[in-house]
């Protein structure tokens, strides 16, 4: 077998993090490898550590987790399953967001919390540094200068190499760019809900890298006889995999995670980095929502 068939994330072609962090840009979002509702134990642990393993193996070399996944849960099954970890892995992880119950998010930016996730994260991992450290939420109580000037701070520890956003408008970003030096944005984005259409023209003209949560909800799209229903047949292959080949072909700057607690669905996925549009059918696509 070719190595585009064993390490399908290979051919998604890859982008610097930061300028310093190649990755693939296909990426894989731990956030499923928990229980119901993103709280606690997964239904099968050892499938979650085959899942990360296989990730691995097939070429993937960015995973994205956070404290809140479980809590906590995400980030030891990573260290688990992979450390020590291969040299071209980036962990990225995020904090902000507080867990009381399944379900339920509370964003809490208050500089003393976000520097104890952070040295929870790093234990939890197992690492002295967090390749890419994101603000889950900007907590609307707290002034983003102290929540961003707390990460910074742990920055020039060593502690994290580079900061990214979650779910922020072009306007924060902008804002958050005078306080520091934001490398990511995480935004809900895919091919049924472009509502980030202009954060991520703005990442894409700064180089930010953008990183699409929820990459493959299709919605009416992928319905019998819908676009990307008719779509996938011509090419055999998933909508869910035509729905990451269009995020891939969308922007230079794109890294979807998609993510799954099954192996046989992670390998599903990662078969969508192989398929590629025509300037038609992206166009088809991208017109049909």
């Amino acid at each position: 077998m070719t190595s585009s068939t064993t390490r399908p994330a290979e051919a998604s072609g890859t982008f610097a993090l930061g300028g310093d962090l190649p990755v693939h840009r296909l990426g894989f979002g731990a956030m499923r490898i928990t229980g119901p509702g993103v709280w606690g134990d997964p239904q099968d642990p050892e499938e979650a550590v085959r899942v990360l393993r296989r990730a691995v193996e097939l070429g993937i070399t960015f995973i994205d987790t956070a404290d809140s996944y479980g809590p906590f849960v995400s980030e030891r099954l990573i260290r688990k399953a992979l450390h020590p970890y291969p040299a071209d892995l980036v962990i990225a992880t995020k904090g902000g967001l507080t867990r009381s119950g399944p379900d339920d998010w509370r964003p809490v930016g208050r500089p003393e919390y976000l520097r104890q996730q952070t040295e929870l994260s790093l234990r939890h991992l197992g690492v002295e540094r967090i390749d890419l450290y994101q603000l889950h939420r900007i907590d609307p109580a707290v002034p983003l200068a102290d929540q961003l000037g707390e990460l910074v701070l742990l920055q020039q520890e060593g502690k994290i190499r580079h900061l990214g956003l979650s779910e922020v408008s072009v306007e924060e970003l902008t804002e958050a760019r005078t306080i520091a030096e934001i490398t990511s944005v995480q935004n809900l984005y895919n091919l049924a809900n472009r509502r980030s259409e202009a954060v991520l023209d703005h990442c894409t003209a700064e180089g930010i890298a953008f990183i699409p949560w929820y990459p493959i909800a299709t919605g009416e799209l992928a319905k019998p006889g819908g676009p990307l229903d008719l779509l996938a047949k011509e090419h055999g292959a998933t909508p869910a995999q035509l729905a990451l080949a269009w995020l891939l072909r969308r922007s230079p700057v794109m890294l979807p995670i998609p993510g799954t607690s099954r192996v046989a669905h992670l390998e599903e996925n990662t078969a969508g980095a192989l398929i590629t549009l025509s300037d038609e059918e992206f166009a088809a696509l991208s017109a049909a929502c």
